[in-house]
C-alpha cells in the first residue's frame, strides 16, 4: 500500500498558485449559483454542475494517463466526501441563495475555518489557541451584527432560514475538507478521488433531485448554460483540484484563509449585480467578521 504523504506545512508557491487560482474562481461562484436557480429546481441544478464537473475530470485522467482505478476502501473514501461535500454543501448552499444574497452566504462560508480547525484538532491532533476561540467568538459577532437588521424585518424568517440552511453547508463542507487532510485522503489520487467523488455526488444528487422535484428538469436558456459550464468546468473540476491540493499542503486551517478573501470578492460582485445596500451597521458588521477572522486564522497559523 502506498503511503501516505507527509503531514500538511506551510505555504509553498505551488501552495500560493493554488491559493490564488481558488480564490479568484470561487470570489465569482456564489453571484453565478443565482443563474441556476428559477425554473430548474436546485437538486436537479446541482446534479448536472457535478455531472459536468465529474466528465471534465474523468476526460482530464484518461488524457493525462491517470489511473481511475481506486481500492474498494478508497472509494468507500471518494464516496464520503461526495456525501458531505457534493451533495449536502451544495444542495444547502443553493436553498441557502434563495432568501439570502449570494455575497452574504460567501461570509458564512468564511466561517469554514472554526469548524475546519475544530475538527483538525479532533480527528489530526491540531492545537487550538485561546486566541484563536477569541478572534472566532469576535468574527461570529460580526457577522451577527452585519444580519441583525435583516432578521428584525417583518420576512426576517426567511433571511434565519436561508443562514441555517448556509452554516448547515459550511459544517458539511468541512467534513470534507477534514476528510482531505487526514491520511487516508492524502493518499487518495488527486485527480481519480474527485473524479470519482464528483461522479459519485452526482448520482446522489440525481436520486435526491427525483425524490424531491421530481422528474429531471433542464433549461436551454444561455444564461442558464454560461452558468452551468463556469460552475461545472472552472467552480468544480478546476477550483476543487486546486482547493484539495492546498488542504493536503498547508492543512484544512491554513487553507481556510480562502474563505476571507473570497467573500471581499463576492461582496463586491453582489454590491453592483444584486443592488446589496451598504448601511453603517453592515460595514461595521463585516469589518468585525473580517477582524475576528484574521485573528484566528493568524493565531492558528502561530500554533
Amino acid at each position: 500500500m502506498m503511503a501516505a504523504p507527509p503531514a500538511p506545512g506551510r505555504f509553498t508557491p505551488k501552495a500560493w498558485a493554488a491559493f490564488a487560482g481558488c480564490t479568484l474562481i470561487w470570489g465569482s461562484t456564489w453571484f453565478v449559483i443565482r443563474t441556476q436557480l428559477g425554473d430548474v429546481p436546485p437538486s436537479w441544478s446541482v446534479t448536472w454542475r457535478f455531472a459536468l464537473g465529474a466528465s471534465i475530470m474523468l476526460l482530464l485522467c484518461l488524457f493525462t494517463g491517470k489511473s481511475l482505478r481506486l481500492s474498494p476502501r478508497q472509494h468507500g473514501f471518494a464516496l464520503l466526501v461526495a456525501v458531505t461535500q457534493f451533495v449536502l454543501n451544495f444542495n444547502l448552499v443553493y436553498r441557502s441563495e434563495q432568501y439570502v444574497t449570494s455575497g452574504l452566504v460567501s461570509l458564512t462560508f468564511a466561517f469554514l475555518l472554526v469548524p475546519n480547525t475544530l475538527f483538525g484538532a479532533l480527528f489530526l491532533g491540531q492545537r487550538v489557541s485561546a486566541r484563536f476561540i477569541a478572534g472566532s467568538i469576535l468574527g461570529l459577532a460580526g457577522v451577527a451584527l452585519l444580519f441583525a437588521p435583516d432578521l428584525a424585518r417583518p420576512d426576517g424568517a426567511n433571511v434565519g432560514h436561508g443562514l441555517a440552511l448556509a452554516f448547515a453547508g459550511v459544517l458539511s463542507a468541512s467534513i470534507a475538507n477534514v476528510l482531505q487532510a487526514m491520511p487516508a485522503g492524502r493518499a487518495m489520487p488527486l485527480e481519480a478521488g474527485l473524479a470519482w467523488a464528483m461522479a459519485w455526488g452526482a448520482l446522489i444528487d440525481g436520486a435526491v433531485a427525483l425524490a424531491v422535484d421530481g422528474p429531471p428538469r433542464f433549461s436551454t436558456d444561455p444564461v442558464y448554460l454560461a452558468g452551468l459550464a463556469y460552475l461545472g468546468i472552472a467552480a468544480s473540476a478546476v477550483a476543487f483540484s486546486l482547493y484539495y491540493t492546498l488542504i493536503r499542503t498547508v492543512g484544512p486551517g491554513q487553507a481556510a484563509w480562502n474563505g476571507v478573501v473570497v467573500p471581499m470578492v463576492a461582496m463586491g460582485i453582489s454590491t453592483v449585480a444584486e443592488g446589496f445596500a451598504w448601511t453603517a451597521t453592515a460595514v461595521a458588521g463585516v469589518i468585525l467578521a473580517l477582524i475576528g477572522l484574521a485573528i484566528a486564522l493568524r493565531a492558528k497559523a502561530a500554533g
